[in-house]
């Protein structure tokens, strides 16, 4: 635990870097950041995508030539979803770099890097990466790297996603209703829905880095807003991504979001029938997956949103299953990153192969179904969110009864006698507090998100400062 709480980067946050353009993220630092990647001398070898943002190509471009001024070889292959680039790395035992903000809004861009095994970077390269941008170090003109265009690196990732979901046997052709949110697979998605034997309908799969049509965060509130639209070609099951495809929101034509704990319950469920052994889960994840694994014989453990590959990592792929985050899978037999897109693939299979939408086959399943709730609140001044947070954290911890455990390792996590729990943390990646929820009943589940609610509203009235938007889902 102690580890887990000295990192302190400035650049990282919870998934790689996200800054906005140009006031924190510019040009020069892009350069220096491709730079410092090549000075860890971890494959002379490159390989770099992104997203539909306006300014991705430029970042992608300047740190690819940041690569270059190390003696790296950098493979461009233009717009993808971060997936490919992870799969990519692995396979060619290479540097894997996806230039992407990921959920965040248009303003905003990024970085995910995977190592050589396709993991996302831990903290610990993370924290080293850091160190050498104060750095740059340049080789000397004859060993400079060159710039090699791609353009099948989709098509490749596609095949083998393929390959490993394996031969499908139909009983029905549904629709499915595919929403990319403007982003990076606007083509691989639909492709691959229509590959394993249902109608790919698409909403939102233009290339478009402004995301005026939704956010490209695939919120409860967003995408609820858009049933009628997706109802409107009477689909088995809608998939709704982030702008990079490492996440997918999923929902139910008429019954509306599915909450995300229980897409991971059912994966666990499915992975667990052919082979036992541990999951591992993020810290804001519900009791629902823990239900269901230990159901199921294996084994689950909790740990830091947007770090669990670290933990698999550690653990060594033989020995996790499964990990995973809300709106996120790492499937381990597949590879140790997060893939919306195997998501989609997954899920598509089974509905081809049973004939039943996807909430047919979570009831048949008997994946529990607790009431949740998940909520980010803006708040403005940016300067008083810290100060905000730890007198929220006080106040609250025994308001609604003492807990019977407190996890610390990535905010508070306060559990309580009754099976219900509230997660109060920091996003980030952005000025907001987020509150998470699950209980047993309705009632108090409400009696937890109004009195967290209440005392953030109250909190950060005292400090002369405003919330400025609350999302939910």
């Amino acid at each position: 635990m102690n580890k887990i709480m000295v990192f302190q980067l400035k650049l990282f946050g919870t998934a790689g870097i996200r800054m906005i353009y140009p006031d924190e993220l510019n040009p020069e630092l892009a350069l220096r950041i491709g730079n410092a990647i090549g000075q860890l001398g971890l494959s002379n070898t490159a390989y770099i995508i992104h997203d539909t943002r306006t300014t991705s190509p430029l970042i992608s471009l300047l740190i690819s030539a940041g690569l270059m001024s190390t003696g790296t070889i950098v493979y461009h292959g233009g717009i993808a979803p971060t997936p490919v680039v992870a799969y990519k790395a692995r396979k060619e035992k290479a540097i894997g770099i996806s230039v992407t903000a990921s959920h965040n809004p248009p303003e905003y861009n990024g970085v995910k890097i995977y190592d050589v095994e396709g993991y996302e970077f831990t903290r610990d390269l993370e924290a080293t990466v850091e160190k050498c941008v104060e750095s740059p170090n340049y080789v000397k003109w004859n060993k400079v790297g060159g710039l090699i265009e791609l353009r099948d690196l989709s098509r490749e990732y596609s095949e083998a996603l393929a390959h490993f979901i394996g031969e499908v046997k139909p009983r029905w052709k549904p629709n499915i209703a595919i929403d990319c949110a403007n982003g990076a697979a606007f083509n691989i998605s639909p492709s691959i829905i229509r590959m394993l034997g249902a109608v790919p309908y698409t909403f939102n799969c233009n290339p478009d880095g402004y995301f005026l049509s939704r956010p490209p965060e695939p919120r409860r509130d967003a995408l609820e807003k858009m049933l009628p639209a997706y109802s409107s070609v009477n689909p088995a099951v809608v998939f709704a991504h982030d702008g990079d495809a490492d996440r997918v929101a999923i929902l139910d034509p008429t019954k509306g979001f599915i909450r995300q704990d229980r897409v991971l319950a059912y994966f666990a469920k499915k992975i667990l029938e052919v082979k036992k052994g541990h999951v591992i889960i993020s810290i804001d994840t519900g009791f629902v997956v823990d239900d269901v694994v230990y159901e199921m014989g294996g084994s689950v453990e909790r740990y830091v949103l947007g770090k669990t590959h670290e933990k698999v990592k550690e653990l060594g792929l033989s020995n996790v299953v499964m990990a995973g985050e809300p709106w996120k899978l790492i499937y381990t037999s597949w590879g140790p990153w997060v893939d919306g897109i195997l998501q989609v693939a997954l899920i598509t299979k089974a509905i081809v192969e049973s004939g039943k939408p996807f909430t047919k086959l979570l009831d048949e399943e008997r994946i529990p179904d607790y009431p949740w709730d998940r909520r980010s609140y803006v708040i403005e001044p940016a300067n008083i969110r810290n100060m905000v947070f730890e007198e929220v954290v006080e106040e609250i911890e025994h308001s609604l009864g003492d807990p019977i455990k407190v996890i610390r390792i990535d905010g508070y996590r306060f559990e309580y006698k009754d099976n219900s729990w509230l997660l109060l943390r920091k996003s980030g990646t952005e000025p907001k507090i987020r509150i998470y929820a699950e209980a047993r009943e309705a009632s108090r589940l409400k009696e937890i998100i109004e009195r967290a609610e209440n005392t953030i509203i109250k909190i950060v009235k005292k400090h002369g400062g405003k919330i400025t938007e609350i999302t939910i889902g």
